[in-house]
């Protein structure tokens, strides 16, 4: 056996071990590449952001390329779990880490955050360099909002307050009074670039007199539209901690921002589910129970809402359309069932159809919080009006 055959084999095995069996960087499954000169196994998505780390990150693929045996030693001594315990050693809590199915700019700034600029290695302190001197959630700047009633985005002045849990925007930098307060208590933010269109994009969703209200924004830098991602984390766990002292932190951490269990059209009927079906987009937000539709996905405003709550309380869905009711354009049916009335829904595709019972019967599955009931009341209060 040549050197090419016996070190592919070593590197194969070694790409099964413990936590090397994952991207370090995303925890992908079955990483096939590797930066030889950090000594991680990485995917081959985050192996095209190491090749930009120039000077610091060089990759191999496990499978194509030659490794000599300086090199095949040099990732037995080091690895994913040794390499991650010096360069993640000091993450704040609130830090996003990415995963395999997020976007690029996160992955990206993630990699250059630990490699690049070595944030969270134990002899920096992470809150110093993230902050620059300021509470975590404290953030001032300029970022791209598009208008709310016009589909073109303008430069508008940001300021985030962890303490006083809000975010304001201003028309201008010179300008007193702002133009929307969103309160951090009542607000999510995520990452959208194909929706929005520009790869730095991201949602901010927050309650505004109790109806639920989207901004969509971008910055040019990847770098500093994550650092705001991650301060709104910051704000909304500070906010998270104080609302439920008692809960555990590893609770609180997946409520600090969130993505939407599914996205996408469907038709819709009326309540006497006589009316003619209607194309809109809907988002399933399973932290707080709820399946928002607009007219269009880049609506600030939602059409309504449907609460989705616990099978024992009366909610379900299923597939197909009550006998007698037929769709518009679509012909692939599901019904979801709650105490008050039912909704009549059709999808384009098979699949579509299916993906959208999965995750709603995934929400209903689970049971209720004592803050679902406080969404559910809200939501028929304000249905009655």
């Amino acid at each position: 056996m040549n050197d090419w055959d016996r070190n592919k084999r070593i590197l194969q095995e070694l790409a099964k071990q413990g936590e090397n069996s994952r991207c370090a960087d995303c925890g992908a499954a079955d990483p096939e590449w590797a930066s030889y000169t950090l000594g991680v196994f990485i995917c081959l998505n985050c192996s095209g952001i190491h090749r930009d780390l120039s000077g610091i990150s060089r990759v191999k693929s496990i499978q194509l390329d030659f490794w000599d045996d300086t090199l095949v030693e040099e990732m037995r001594r080091k690895g994913n779990q040794v390499v991650k315990r010096y360069y993640e050693a000091n993450i704040p809590p609130f830090y996003y880490k990415p995963q395999a199915a997020d976007c690029k700019v996160l992955k990206e700034q993630w990699i250059r955050a630990k490699y690049d600029r070595k944030e969270f290695i134990a002899v920096s302190s992470p809150q110093e360099i993230f902050t620059s001197g300021k509470g975590a959630g404290d953030r001032t700047g300029c970022l791209w909002k598009r208008g709310k009633d016009k589909g073109s985005f303008r430069q508008r002045s940001f300021q985030l307050l962890e303490k006083e849990g809000i975010l304001r925007y201003y028309s201008r930098e010179d300008v007193k009074e702002p133009r929307g307060v969103i309160q951090v208590s009542k607000m999510n933010a995520t990452f959208q670039p194909e929706k929005i269109g520009n790869p730095n994009g991201l949602q901010i969703t927050f309650l505004e007199d109790g109806h639920t209200r989207n901004i969509f924004v971008y910055h040019k830098s990847g770098k500093d539209i994550v650092d705001w991602f991650n301060a709104i984390r910051a704000a909304r766990f500070r906010y998270l901690k104080m609302a439920f002292p008692t809960a555990h932190e590893s609770d609180l951490i997946p409520k600090c921002t969130w993505n939407y269990a599914k996205e996408g059209y469907m038709e819709k009927t009326g309540p006497m589910e006589k009316e003619h079906f209607k194309r809109r987009w809907f988002t399933l937000d399973n932290i707080n129970r709820k399946l928002l539709y607009f007219k269009e996905p880049l609506d600030a405003y939602t059409q309504g809402e449907v609460f989705i709550g616990n099978t024992e309380h009366g909610y379900n869905v299923t597939e197909g359309l009550p006998p007698g009711v037929k769709g518009n354009k679509w012909n692939f049916g599901l019904t979801i069932r709650t105490p008050g009335r039912r909704f009549l829904f059709t999808c384009e595709t098979e699949q579509d159809r299916k993906e959208w019972i999965n995750v709603l019967k995934e929400v209903i599955s689970k049971p209720m919080s004592c803050q679902d009931y406080t969404v559910e009341a809200a939501l028929r209060r304000k249905q009655r009006r």
